[in-house]
């Protein structure tokens, strides 16, 4: 398959917000409470949200497209660290990556993490960090094989819950 990377605008949140919430959907459904699901979508993955990332300089929205039609079917954001720890000036978070089930097994998710360090030197960054919960093995697993290690812990809410996070670094 022929995935289609490109930088999200402001104009790309409503397209960009959709995929957040069906991929975060996806991954967490029978792990989080719905209301939970629910709450954490409306708060961290709203169009308003993604429009702060995309008019941010020091972030970068990069949409997933399906060759046929140009559906969203991934994204990330990297942006400045937030909740995963010591930081300096020098480090980015790749606050999120995600992809629909539709694109497990075809390297999409290798092709975002590409993307993102590229853009994450571009931006004169030194080190990438990221939090991810603890319990998504697959998740934990993936970024291990890119390259980052575990360097701390924290408790991250979602939605009314608090959960067991891991951060990981690499550097770049």
């Amino acid at each position: 398959m022929r995935w289609s990377l490109r930088r999200a605008t402001a104009a790309d949140a409503p397209m960009a917000s959709l995929v957040a919430g069906a991929s975060f959907l996806e991954t967490f459904a029978g792990v989080l409470a719905a209301a939970d699901i629910v709450a954490h979508l409306a708060g961290k993955s709203s169009p308003a949200a993604f429009v702060g990332w995309a008019d941010d300089p020091r972030s970068i929205v990069t949409l997933a497209e399906h060759p046929d039609g140009a559906a969203p079917v991934g994204y990330t954001v990297l942006t400045t660290p937030a909740e995963v720890g010591e930081t300096t000036s020098e480090d980015l978070e790749l606050r999120r990556i995600y992809t629909l089930d539709l694109t497990r097994g075809t390297g999409l998710g290798t092709m975002l993490m590409a993307q993102a360090i590229g853009d994450a030197r571009t931006l004169g960054a030194s080190r990438l960090l990221l939090g991810v919960f603890a319990g998504n093995k697959r998740a934990c697993a993936f970024y291990e094989r890119q390259g980052f290690t575990v360097s701390e812990a924290r408790r991250f809410k979602v939605g009314a819950t608090w959960h067991d996070d891991l951060i990981y670094a690499r550097s770049l």
